[in-house]
């Protein structure tokens, strides 16, 4: 509008004059119009997709790459409803006849792009085709109304790649889990050859020693090596059973995990002067071979790291059943680990406790522990169903 008193004087000038003082008077106005056709220029020329919309979802402007990206013209684009080309859900397309309901957009959009899973919206082209994307929003007032603009762009070649490493990731866990039992299972036959083979052999030799060592008419010096020899069996005998023992516990296979946890305790005491506390229920611990001996191995890791660099006098091993899954945590006392030591390639221990755990299909979490001060171990594992109920019985 003119400021005032302007109308009378522009009357009275020449209309060149009154042409050169409306320029003189208004440059915002000219000023305003020369950005706007800027930032058209710009929109229109962006390699990514640019979506303008009024408050009642309807196109009001869309540039080229948005027109190539969903298969139609700008002209053709324009005038129509966004939720023909951006869907929330493809469940929508039945309730609503092809013109899904698009309600809170910005919210829809916000949410995406954080993670190659968040694929909340799904792109429709003219021919039909559906394509993942992701995008932004931003709102402004334009005359006197509130204008919304989308910027999207199509993720379908980062969605196959990721679902490509998600498929590859899938695999190395299942060899690793492979593995893993395999290992298991040789330790276990080589446990059982030196058990039932070379220490039946060695106990067989001493009682034969022995049997030489009650002839009368030995000398003293033979006497002494018969006894010599003697103790060199005992001390073999005794290194095959702990061997066998480091290779696959009896005592997991003879009385199940709950005795190979207790017998694990009683011998990590025989070599550390801590207090340590083992809370467990034996009708909790009634599992199957393969998750009893994950859960050993995890626990027999912990303490072996707990031992090797916490510097710990107080530990505290509980397992418990929670529902359908089991509860692990284990706690101490000493020194803690850094937040940059979880991830250390060089980490062999909590690497393979965390493969033992998701090979379970569980979760695991390693930090400060609060109520010691030291480090804590939370394990869940799932259990399946007919465990659930034996133990119960």
């Amino acid at each position: 509008m003119p400021y005032p008193g302007t109308t009378g004087l522009l009357r009275l000038l020449p209309l060149g004059m009154a042409a050169a003082l409306l320029l003189c008077l208004f440059p915002p106005l000219k000023a305003s119009r020369q950005r706007q056709a800027r930032g058209q220029a710009i929109i229109d020329s962006a390699s990514d997709a640019i979506i303008s919309i009024d408050s009642h979802h309807t196109i009001l402007h869309a540039n080229a790459a948005a027109a190539r990206l969903f298969g139609d013209t700008q002209d053709g684009m324009r005038g129509m409803r966004l939720g023909h080309y951006i869907l929330r859900d493809l469940r929508s397309l039945s309730k609503h006849d092809g013109e899904p309901q698009f309600d809170d957009i910005g919210q829809e959009l916000r949410l995406t792009g954080r993670r190659a899973t968040d694929y909340t919206l799904t792109g429709r082209r003219s021919d039909g085709a559906m394509f993942p994307l992701e995008g932004s929003l931003s709102a402004m007032q334009e005359g006197g109304r509130i204008v919304s603009t989308i910027i999207v762009r199509d993720i379908s070649a980062r969605k196959q790649v990721h679902e490509q490493l998600a498929r590859s990731f899938s695999q190395l866990r299942e060899l690793s889990s492979a593995l893993q039992t395999i290992r298991e299972e040789e330790r276990k036959h080589i446990a059982r050859e030196l058990h039932d083979d070379l220490g039946q052999l060695l106990a067989t030799l001493r009682v034969d020693l022995t049997l030489v060592r009650q002839h009368t008419d030995t000398t003293l010096s033979l006497q002494a090596l018969l006894q010599s020899m003697d103790g060199l069996l005992v001390t073999a005998i005794t290194s095959l059973r702990r061997i066998a023992s480091n290779l696959r516990p009896r005592a997991l296979d003879e009385g199940g995990l709950y005795f190979a946890l207790q017998k694990l305790r009683h011998d990590f005491l025989l070599r550390r002067t801590v207090h340590f506390d083992l809370l467990a229920d034996e009708a909790d611990l009634v599992l199957d071979d393969a998750r009893s001996t994950a859960i050993y191995r995890i626990v027999q890791e912990a303490l072996t790291n707990i031992a090797r660099h916490a510097e710990a006098s107080h530990i505290t091993i509980a397992l418990h059943r929670i529902d359908s899954s089991l509860a692990i945590t284990i706690q101490d006392d000493g020194r803690g680990i850094a937040e940059h030591d979880l991830e250390k390639s060089t980490a062999l221990g909590l690497l393979g406790m965390r493969e033992r755990v998701w090979g379970l299909s569980g979760s695991i979490h390693i930090g400060a522990d609060n109520e010691l001060g030291g480090t804590r171990i939370e394990i869940t594992v799932p259990m399946h169903a007919e465990e659930h109920e034996s133990a119960l019985q």
